[in-house]
């Protein structure tokens, strides 16, 4: 298989969003990005959907772009090449603004756009032999898709400097005790963990976990003042939603809240 493709199946209330490319460690590709976005843009606006797992087959996660197309974008327009990174960037936003918590699963490793569809996710679990890689500089190029705003808003600036100024991997051991991986499993086992944690996430309240991720996304672009009033207003409206209403009943009557069908 030389093109990757992405493999939609739904567990319960969790949507699972595979990769599949084998022969290029699921590289991926303007076509992906577009079926990303609109598998996530979908999910958005699916009230069965409470959360989403992407993951990679065959033992990665995803390896970023496809090298040898690189070598010959060179070949094509400003505005070609610029239309794919563009494709690229509105991926990542789409991740970034679904209201649905998303999970990663890294198996392998991620590398290049492929650390940063990782770093776009919400959450990350990832095996504890994988390796995050942004090596662009080795081929010449500076990083796109989010990745260095990403690393810059968890790791100390040095080690984002070292990661993609000399493209040194970084395991995965390393960047749970940092802070960017949530979990670490045995290999193998990254797909369930993390989908174990999306049912979580699934059963949670939907419409606080989509507020919660608005004021996480906002907060380091925004001053106090103008946060304070953002985290009164969404408290205030979910006063009177029905989350709010079953949560503190259930916490009163001393038993665990069902807010299925509450969001």
């Amino acid at each position: 298989m030389n093109e990757t493709t992405l493999r939609q199946e739904r567990d319960g209330a969790v949507l699972v969003l595979t990769l599949d490319g084998g022969a290029t460690r699921n590289a991926i590709s303007p076509p992906v990005y577009r079926q990303v976005q609109a598998a996530v843009i979908d999910a958005a606006q699916d009230p069965g959907v409470r959360a989403i797992v992407l993951t990679g087959d065959n033992g990665f996660f995803s390896s970023g772009g496809n090298i040898h197309a690189l070598k010959a974008s060179a070949q094509k327009t400003m505005a070609e090449v610029t239309a794919n990174t563009d494709a690229l960037n509105v991926m990542i936003k789409a991740l970034r603004d679904c209201p649905k918590p998303v999970v990663a699963a890294i198996e392998g490793g991620a590398a290049g756009a492929g650390a940063s569809l990782a770093l776009a996710c919400d959450m990350i679990v990832a095996a504890r032999d994988a390796k995050l890689v942004v090596a662009y500089v080795k081929v010449g190029l500076s990083p796109d898709g989010g990745v260095t705003h990403f690393l810059s808003r968890g790791l100390p600036r040095q080690l984002v400097a070292e990661m993609c100024m000399l493209g040194t991997p970084v395991g995965a051991e390393r960047l749970f005790a940092l802070g960017v991986v949530n979990a670490l499993c045995d290999p193998g086992a990254a797909r369930g963990e993390a989908l174990a944690l999306a049912q979580r996430l699934a059963a949670g309240a939907t419409q606080a976990i989509a507020r919660i991720k608005g004021l996480i996304e906002a907060a380091p672009d925004t001053d106090l003042a103008t946060h304070l009033d953002r985290e009164a207003d969404g408290i205030n409206r979910a006063r009177f939603g029905d989350e709010a209403r079953e949560g503190l009943a259930a916490f009163l009557d001393k038993r665990k809240p069902d807010f299925a069908g509450k969001g």
